[in-house]
């Protein structure tokens, strides 16, 4: 048994399709089948139940990839901490990062983190933040930029930086005529991300709402969202560093008598061993957008 097998077992596993988990693992679909074939009859046991479009885990499957799990997380920990005494700053950093600010923030970071750290290897994954928790905590992910507090005594964070919002209004809404919007004024009309996405409830929170929306309507993505908004079906509140894509959709933006803000944060694993990556990736971030947000935020409105 070797540990590219295991890899292969939980790719498959997550997958639930030879197609998918194959590109993802970046061999041919015949080879993973074999692969897997030989991990099934080393164990003795059937680890999926295939049929012509999917692939399902049997029960064995699911008793045993657990074990899979650990014995990954537990090699891959171990090259970390033999990457960090030889460089702390060199190799690979797995970087979760929310829907809402990756198209925003990783072209504005992307040219400085290459410069500043030019050993390390930042490999971006989008999701929203539970998932993200999930595999940051399940050693999927090296750290995550979130825009929500972390808790647990698992998990160690650093603020990076408060990205405001900003009012974010169709063409002919009549609070376009205000220089400046009050939070609450956008309650009755406002329009919201599906739920799992933190600027979801953040909007909500801003705005008075302290539940459900009932029948209001949610788009899937923030640019989506946008596309609503610029259509005329209602408002939504926008984090600046968006602004440009708002505008570019048709939408007039308006500042917040509030100044609602969210924290942007890293969080990564407390006994990480490649912190030190982590960190020198947070104080890039960090330097980056130091006056950007808010200098981005006056000049689009």
């Amino acid at each position: 048994m070797n540990l590219r097998d295991l890899r292969y077992l939980l790719v498959v596993a997550e997958q639930r399709h030879f197609g998918r988990a194959a590109r993802a693992c970046g061999i041919s679909q015949p080879t993973l089948s074999i692969q897997i074939r030989k991990l099934e009859d080393l164990l003795g046991v059937a680890l999926f139940e295939r049929s012509s479009k999917t692939v399902t885990p049997t029960p064995a499957c699911e008793r045993l990839i657990g074990h899979a799990r650990a014995a990954v997380a537990e090699a891959e920990a171990m090259l970390a901490v033999a990457r960090s005494l030889r460089d702390p700053l060199a190799g690979r950093l797995r970087l979760g990062i929310i829907p809402t600010l990756a198209p925003y923030l990783l072209p504005l970071v992307f040219a400085p983190l290459r410069e500043a750290l030019p050993a390390l290897e930042v490999e971006p994954w989008e999701d929203q933040t539970a998932a993200l928790l999930d595999r940051l905590r399940a050693h999927a992910l090296d750290a995550a930029l979130l825009a929500t507090a972390v808790d647990g005594p698992d998990l160690a964070s650093r603020t990076l930086f408060a990205e405001p919002f900003l009012a974010a209004l169709p063409p002919d809404h009549p609070l376009t005529a205000r220089k400046v919007v009050a939070e609450e004024e956008l309650a009755r009309d406002i329009l919201v991300l599906a739920d799992g996405h933190c600027l979801r409830d953040q909007a909500l929170a801003a705005c008075g709402h302290s539940g459900a929306l009932g029948g209001a309507l949610r788009a899937s993505s923030l640019p989506t969202l946008l596309n609503m908004v610029a259509a005329g079906y209602g408002t939504t509140l926008v984090p600046a560093l968006a602004a440009g894509a708002a505008q570019d959709a048709g939408i007039v933006l308006r500042p917040l008598a509030a100044h609602t803000a969210r924290t942007v944060c890293i969080a990564w694993r407390t006994h990480f061993p490649g912190r030190a990556a982590a960190e020198a990736v947070g104080e890039t971030i960090a330097s980056r957008l130091r006056g950007f947000v808010a200098g981005a935020a006056a000049g689009r409105v």
